[in-house]
């Protein structure tokens, strides 16, 4: 069996290939890695490339003719000849890989992450709840948004980032904006507010809870769905929208229907005037010592959180973790493992990289023998989990 053959190879630590996302109403902020001439490789129809996922069994919806595999990660053996499907790996491994426990309650890896990064700012726009998002035949996705500097050396057209409404708006205004969306400018964002980005600083984004997301590279674990609907009409720039993403996974029942689009939303979390605490991020500090500092840096959901994992110059460590977990190499080079690592400078589209990898929970409870091999750059990583144990709950 492929997988069991290739998670031996690895030694429990399995190599991944890049896995890049084309979006149509999206425009390539540059600053993941592509080669400048790979950003609109799938054709100017399908958009431009700017989303790299991570650790990722979840299919990306881009409409009818979406390849199969689009979204989906692919394990790669160390000389290069062999691939399979991450996720047929979880099916065919089940807990030897992700734990027992998750895959018990999921029946598959139910998270991953992914870079985003956009030129200018998205549409004010929602991801369903467990409720609207089961009447589609997917999940709801809380997802969380992290921005490293070392991805960030410009910040877009507009780094700032609209998150819910005004306390004091009424459910009737922004039943009129959706009901507008067809007639120009709806006048959305006249009911939210908007913060500056803080890099190196993150946010927590629970299903139902409007966003409209900064120009700058996110880091963005979430959990495994892609469910949307885009409830601005007209962006920043005057690029227009198109119906049918207003009605994005929405049932076949309920289209036209503005009052369903009302109920996909979670008023009160919304609303909170007391969003900024609570659901704002700070890097904290889980374990350190003069090698190494580790930090949670998502870290305000249940299902899905993240650390940044950093080594300094020339010292090597060794990380256990209770729960299995992916990870992208944001700087530096070294070892993990068995594995040679190394952050790349440029990628030609359907490169192999040896910056994203996964490690199953046997091996993470083992622990993972990390070393920096340069003596002047720190070694930086950032791990993608689901639920995971070590979380503390008072964060």
């Amino acid at each position: 069996m492929l997988s069991k053959k290739l998670l031996q190879e690895g030694e429990g630590i399995l190599r991944l290939k890049p896995t890049w996302v084309p979006r149509s109403f999206c425009r390539p902020g540059k600053r993941i890695k592509l080669h400048p001439d790979d950003y609109y490789v799938k054709g100017t129809e399908k958009g431009g490339i700017d989303e790299r996922w991570f650790s990722s069994t979840t299919w990306a919806e881009n409409g009818p003719d979406t390849p199969d595999d689009e979204g989906l990660s692919y394990i790669v053996s160390a000389d290069g000849t062999e691939q399979m499907l991450l996720r047929d790996a979880v099916e065919e491994l089940q807990g030897e890989l992700i734990g027992d426990g998750l895959w018990n309650k999921y029946h598959r890896w139910p998270m991953f992450s992914k870079f985003f990064d956009n030129a200018g700012p998205l549409p004010h726009h929602i991801h369903h709840r467990e409720e609207h998002a089961a009447r589609v035949g997917a999940s709801g996705k809380p997802e969380m948004y992290f921005f490293p500097s070392q991805l960030n050396n410009h910040g877009g057209e507009f780094p700032f980032t609209f998150f819910g409404l005004n306390p004091e708006c009424t459910k009737e205004e922004i039943r009129e904006c959706l009901a507008n969306f067809e007639k120009g400018d709806n006048h959305l964002l006249d009911h939210s507010q908007a913060y500056k980005i803080t890099l190196d600083t993150g946010w927590d984004v629970p299903p139902g809870v409007l966003h409209a997301p900064a120009s700058l590279c996110t880091y963005e674990p979430q959990f495994a769905s892609d469910v949307y609907a885009m409830y601005q009409s007209v962006l920043y720039g005057g690029q227009t929208l198109s119906k049918d993403l207003l009605w994005k996974n929405c049932p076949e029942e309920e289209l036209g229907n503005i009052d369903y689009l009302m109920d996909v939303i979670d008023w009160e979390a919304n609303v909170d005037p007391d969003f900024h605490k609570n659901r704002f991020m700070k890097p904290v500090v889980c374990r350190s010592d003069d090698r190494y500092c580790e930090e949670w840096i998502c870290y305000r959901c249940k299902t899905v959180s993240a650390k940044r994992l950093t080594v300094h110059p020339g010292q090597t460590v060794e990380i256990v973790d209770n729960a299995a977990y992916g990870m992208i190499l944001i700087e530096g080079y070294g070892k993990m493992g068995k594995w040679d690592i190394s952050t790349p400078t440029l990628i030609r589209y359907g490169e192999l990289t040896n910056d994203e990898f996964f490690v199953s929970e046997a091996a993470a409870k083992k622990g993972i023998r990390i070393t920096n091999t340069s003596a002047t750059e720190p070694l930086v990583m950032l791990k993608h989990f689901s639920e995971n144990p070590d979380l503390p709950m008072n964060l």
